[in-house]
């Protein structure tokens, strides 16, 4: 893949809580474009299969990079 962010990466940082609805994880960094990054994401389940553990997880996040 080619673009501005190929190779970049966002560093998350908090508790991840499945069975919660929203949770919201703090941006604490990152590599490449993102290096300082900082802001937040939200996660929300939007389906879990407690059996096997796998579930299907959607984020928003919100980032602030220089």
């Amino acid at each position: 893949m080619e673009g501005k962010y190929n190779g970049s990466t966002v560093s998350l940082l908090g508790r991840n809580a499945v069975f919660s609805g929203v949770r919201e994880m703090s941006i604490v960094g990152g590599s490449g474009v993102f290096r300082f990054a900082r802001g937040y994401a939200q996660a929300k389940t939007v389906w879990l299969n407690t059996t096997s553990g796998d579930a299907i997880v959607e984020y928003n996040v919100y980032v602030l990079h220089y």
